[in-house]
Order: structure tokens, then C-alpha cells, then sequence
């Protein structure tokens, strides 16, 4: 898009259509005059032509595109729809009517402000059918907010955005050195800036200053006054900046109201003077900068004192101080003699210290005497107490009353086990008694079958059964042959 007008410039163009009158007005040319009445023709009935899709909307796109090549609509922007190569799509709208919009990316990255839904807008474009849906649109190529310019809205939208992140904030200003050793100067190289600036300075002080020149308007004019200013930041002596610019419309100071060039200001490292424009021109690097001045000549006074003032305000300096130093000394002299008059003859002062000096020492031995004999005192009386409680009359009682406890115990421990022992020897006679070992070594056997149960009856048995004998010593694996039936057993069981 090219570059917003500023505000009071006129460049001629169509006139401006609302969406109602774009879409249902009139036709861009007048119509033909009447013709004069003639007899008419003989009418020729013709079949109508038949066009494809393709012919009809392609036919209606170029007679759309000839007759509305170039058009002013002003309107309401609505579902504003930003695409990711960076095309603008939109509705403009008024009450009863509405167009379906387009900007691509080419013209809207050159846009100076932000569209808003609900932001009323006249755009500049054409009108057109897109063929693959076909669809009546407008191709627009350039925006302009309707009343306030498009230079102003996007003032105001960058100033706003850089409040708000607090580069405005006067904690971020930096003082101004008081006399620099170099000044430099962001300006351009012809013209009566630097001639102002360079009078003023060097009429003030005689301090030296150094031009990174660079174009202060138009196309490309941002870029190069941030290269200016990164020019002198390399300088070490620089100790102050002045960006500096004559009058001229807001188009003309555009340059110093673009992003890079307030980033540049704020980053810079060396404090920066802004004088662009004359004294009612406002500007975003007035804002970022440390001071602001309201015109170049301004700013050089601003950076470079008067040198005539500050041999006067050093000469009167100086007077003070000689002044001051003399009523000093004066009150230094009368405090002095009043001090000797009250001082009397020092030998007679130091005979009364030496006096004074000799009843301490005697007040100082007494009471170190009387404190070494009650010290004294202390440690016999502590000495008397510790041989009556020696440790060792203790330790003797304490062994005693042990060998006592230890013979207590051993009676103790005897008298306790000597029931149990025999206890414990009746108990095993009983269980030699009636163990089972005995019967067994008597001949006798223990039967057990396959699972292990004692085999107490004949008739349990099957022939063929194994069994298992445990007898004295060892035992037997037998088999039953036979089951003999219970009248042939004894009659009576033997005695275990």
C-alpha cells in the first residue's frame, strides 16, 4: 500500500460510493441520449447462445473489472479474518447492504495502522468475481481510516504500545552530563539544523562535536537514522546525542515515529536529546528520548553549557569560599582563647594527677590484698570439702554392699534350682517308664501300614499288603501272605 496521506492532503480520486449505492447505484457512465424515434426493425427471433460456467462467470468478471477498475467505498469493517501468508479478509458493511473484501499481503504489510472490526474505513480497490467460487468481491489496495489519517491512527497505536510497555517512564530518562567532552549529532548534513546547532553550541562553549549524518524524511529514512545513532554509540568520547530535524507535516517527520527508530533510542547507551520539528511538533522519539527539546537550537543549549555563566558562577563560587573560610578562621581564633584563657599553669595540673595517680594505687593494692585473702579462704574451705567426699570411701562402701548382693544371689539361685533338679528327675523316671523303647526291647514290634497308622487288628488287612515293622533297632518291610481269622489269634493280649 502506498503511503497514507497526511492529513489536509488532496489527491484526486473517484468519488467515494457507500456499499448501498456500489451495489445498486447507477452506472459509472451516463446513459446515451435519446435516440430519435424510427420505424423499428423487423424483429429476428435467434436461439440465446449457450455458455459454460466457466464463459459466463469469466464474461461477467471482465465486464465487472472494466466498468468498477478503480473505486472509493467507504464503510464498516466486519469479521476481519487475517490468513497465514498474510492476506486481509473482511466484509465492509453499512446498514442494508454489504461486499465480501480482500487485501493481500503485498499491500496490507505496507498498512501504517491496525484494522478493528467495527473501524470505519474507506477503501480503495476494484471490483471483481472470484471465478473458482464464484464469488463478487473487492480486491482492495489501499485503507485509509475515515476521518482521522492513517499517519494519526498509527501514532497514536504506537504510542499506546510502547506506554504500555514503559519505555515513556521518566525512571528510564538519564541525566545529562553537565559538560561533555563530545557531542554528537543525528542529522542531516546540509540545511540550517546543523548550522543552528553548530553556532549555538560553539557560541556557548567551545566543545567538540561530531555529525553521523543521515536523510530525515521519506522512503527508507528510518533504517538509516537508526544506523546513524548506532554509528556513534562505537564513539567512547560521545557523551551526549542530539536527533535532531527541522519542521515539516507529519508525513515529512514520519521517519522519527517508526518502532525502530524509538527501540533504537531506548537501547541507545549514550543519553539522547530529541529536537524534531518546532515547538508544537510531538513526536515518538520525543517521548522514548531522555530530553526533549523544542527546537535544535534548543537542544544545543540544552547539551552545552554557557561558559560566560560558569566563569561567573566560579568567580562567585570562589568569593563564598574565601568568605566562608575567613569567618571559619575567625571563630577558630576566639574558640582558641577562650579555651587558653580557662586552661591555669599545666605543672600544677600534672602534680594534681600525679597526687591523684598515688592514692589510686594504694586504694588499688589494699583492695587486691583483701581480695587474694578472701580468695584464699574460698579454697581451703573447698579443699575441706572435697577429702570428706573422696571417692574413694564411696567406691569402698559400694564394693562391699557388692559382695554382698553377689552372695545373695548365688544362695538365692541355688535355693530356687534344687526343687526343680528334683522335680525334673521324677519326670524323667516316669518318661523312661513308659517309652516305648522298652516294650521294643522286650521283642516286641510296632506295625504300621502304608500311610503310617499303627496296625492294631488282623481283619484290617489284605493279602498282599505291604507293611512296615519297626522293631529295637531297625526295621522291616513284610508282606501278608495270609489273614488268619480271630479264633486263631490268642486269646488273651501280652503284657507290655
Amino acid at each position: 500500500m502506498t503511503r497514507p496521506k497526511a492529513p489536509g492532503t488532496r489527491t484526486a480520486s473517484p468519488a467515494i460510493a457507500t456499499v448501498q449505492g456500489l451495489l445498486f447505484g447507477a452506472p459509472a457512465s451516463p446513459p446515451p441520449a435519446a435516440l430519435p424515434l424510427a420505424a423499428e426493425p423487423e424483429v429476428v427471433a435467434r436461439e440465446p447462445k449457450i455458455y459454460t460456467v466457466g464463459e459466463l462467470v469469466r464474461s461477467a468478471r471482465v465486464m465487472l473489472e472494466t466498468r468498477y477498475a478503480d473505486v472509493l467505498v467507504q464503510g464498516e469493517i466486519s469479521g476481519l479474518k487475517p490468513s497465514g501468508p498474510g492476506h486481509l479478509y473482511f466484509t465492509l458493511k453499512e446498514a442494508t447492504a454489504q461486499i465480501d473484501c480482500v487485501m493481500f499481503s503485498r499491500e496490507a504489510t505496507r498498512l501504517k495502522f491496525r484494522p478493528r472490526d467495527g473501524m470505519q474505513v474507506r477503501c480503495r480497490g476494484r471490483l471483481t468475481i472470484y471465478e473458482g467460487r464464484g464469488k463478487f468481491q473487492m480486491t482492495i489496495v489501499e485503507i485509509e481510516p475515515a476521518g482521522a489519517g492513517a499517519l494519526a491512527l498509527a501514532f497514536e497505536e504506537l504510542k499506546q504500545k510502547l506506554a504500555a510497555e514503559g519505555l515513556f517512564q521518566e525512571s528510564k530518562k538519564r541525566p545529562l552530563p553537565f559538560l561533555p567532552r563530545c557531542i554528537g549529532v543525528v542529522t542531516s548534513p546540509t540545511g540550517s539544523v546543523i548550522r543552528d546547532i553548530l553556532t549555538v553550541a560553539h557560541r556557548r562553549f567551545p566543545v567538540r562535536i561530531v555529525i553521523s549524518p543521515t536523510p530525515v524524511q521519506g522512503e527508507g529514512a528510518a533504517p538509516q537514522i537508526v544506523s546513524a545513532l548506532e554509528r556513534l554509540w562505537k564513539m567512547p568520547e560521545i557523551d551526549v546525542i542530539i536527533l535532531a530535524r527541522g519542521g515539516g507535516s507529519l508525513e515529512d517527520l514520519w521517519p522519527f515515529n517508526e518502532e525502530i527508530v524509538a527501540r533504537a533510542i531506548a537501547r541507545s547507551p549514550i543519553p539522547t536529546i530529541s529536537a524534531i520539528g518546532h515547538e508544537t511538533d510531538f513526536t515518538i522519539a520525543d517521548f522514548v528520548a531522555d530530553r526533549r527539546a523544542p527546537t535544535p537550537s534548543a537542544a544545543a543549549e540544552i547539551a552545552v553549557p554557557e561558559l560566560r555563566a560558569l566563569k561567573e558562577e566560579l568567580a562567585t563560587a570562589g568569593r563564598r569560599l574565601h568568605r566562608g573560610t575567613e569567618r571559619e578562621l575567625q571563630r577558630a581564633r576566639l574558640k582558641l582563647e577562650r579555651l587558653t584563657a580557662r586552661i591555669s599553669d599545666p605543672r600544677r595540673l600534672l602534680d594534681r594527677q600525679r597526687q591523684t595517680l598515688d592514692d589510686l594505687q594504694a586504694r588499688s593494692a589494699a583492695a587486691m590484698a583483701g581480695m587474694l585473702a578472701k580468695k584464699r579462704t574460698d579454697l581451703r574451705n573447698c579443699e575441706t570439702g572435697l577429702l570428706r567426699a573422696h571417692p574413694q570411701k564411696r567406691i569402698a562402701v559400694q564394693r562391699a554392699n557388692l559382695v554382698a548382693l553377689e552372695r545373695r544371689l548365688a544362695n538365692g539361685i541355688a535355693s530356687s534350682i534344687q526343687p526343680r533338679k528334683q522335680a525334673l528327675s521324677r519326670l524323667h523316671a516316669k518318661l523312661e517308664a513308659m517309652s516305648p523303647l522298652r516294650v521294643l526291647d522286650r521283642g516286641y514290634g510296632l506295625v504300621r501300614a502304608n500311610d503310617g497308622k499303627l496296625v492294631t487288628r488282623a481283619k484290617d488287612l489284605k493279602r498282599g499288603q505291604k507293611l512296615q515293622v519297626t522293631l529295637r533297632q531297625g526295621s522291616v518291610v513284610a508282606l501278608v501272605e495270609e489273614v488268619l481269622p480271630s479264633n486263631d489269634s490268642p486269646t488273651k493280649d501280652p503284657v507290655l
